[in-house]
């Protein structure tokens, strides 16, 4: 199950959701509500529960904080995925993070816009900016429809506590993404250790699972094909190993994913 974080929606899995339905995966990408980490991880946990079978969770940027808040509980999630996301520890909330270490480029890149019904508000990046600090590895055209499309979060979403971590109880996997400009890689590699979680290096932006999908999910084949045992404790630099059937690796330049590039681009030039 792949859950999405701020500024992005479920479509920022296609990629993903495409090779691992080659692979013959069973997914589900529900839209995570960015409302608050409570409701956001009850809803996520609703979901979990319906389904009558071992589930890995997968979770990008703030769907990582909804993921281990979410599946402590949830006796039928057998492993967690991190792709540059948050694994936060009992009582700790998003911001905790972020001020923790040093300031990354997407700090002055958000402006809040007004909540239709309530005294808070909601965050946006600046299209100008989302480009260069969310998306850096993408064509432009890409960026410029992902700046558009960006879903919004509540600003209490980010100052939200996380209960009892699912981490501290299930195997956990990291992807750091080393170009990171909204998550600092230096604070993924903190929750990737603290949490004992094996993890992978990645060369790719905060975008890195439309950027390099197949990296993404040769680690989620690995989980699913250990059937949420144990990882190996390893460090691992560069994409997980690519399963033979799989095909060949994109060359550099090339599109990881061209189906959804291809899409794209019959809206506007790259």
């Amino acid at each position: 199950m792949l859950v999405h974080g701020a500024f992005a929606d479920a479509s920022s899995w296609a990629g993903v959701i495409g090779l691992l339905h080659a692979a013959g995966l069973t997914v589900r990408a529900p839209a995570n509500p960015l409302r608050g980490l409570a409701q956001d991880a009850a809803y996520l946990r609703s979901v979990v529960c319906d389904i009558g079978a071992p589930v890995v969770l997968v979770g990008h940027d703030y769907g990582g904080a909804v993921i281990t808040h979410a599946a402590t509980d949830a006796d039928n999630v057998v492993a967690l995925c991190y792709v540059a996301a948050f694994g936060l520890d009992a009582g700790e909330c998003v911001l905790d993070i972020t001020n923790r270490f040093a300031p990354v480029p997407a700090a002055d890149a958000t402006f809040t816009a007004a909540f239709p019904d309530g005294p808070d508000g909601e965050l946006y990046l600046s299209r100008d900016r989302f480009p260069q600090v969310y998306a850096d590895d993408l064509p432009s055209g890409v960026k410029e429809v992902l700046s558009v499309a960006q879903r919004p979060i509540a600003r209490t979403a980010l100052t939200g506590r996380s209960g009892p971590p699912a981490w501290a109880s299930k195997p956990s996997w990291y992807a750091i993404a080393t170009a990171d400009r909204m998550v600092s890689p230096t604070a993924q590699r903190f929750m990737a250790q603290r949490m004992a979680a094996t993890e992978y290096v990645l060369d790719g932006s905060h975008a890195v699972v439309l950027s390099q999908p197949d990296a993404v999910v040769a680690m989620i084949r690995e989980v699913a094909e250990q059937g949420g045992g144990r990882g190996d404790g390893f460090v691992r630099t560069g994409p997980p190993p690519r399963p033979a059937e799989a095909g060949p690796a994109n060359a550099p330049g090339e599109r990881p994913f061209g189906t959804l590039y291809d899409a794209f681009e019959r809206k506007m030039p790259v």
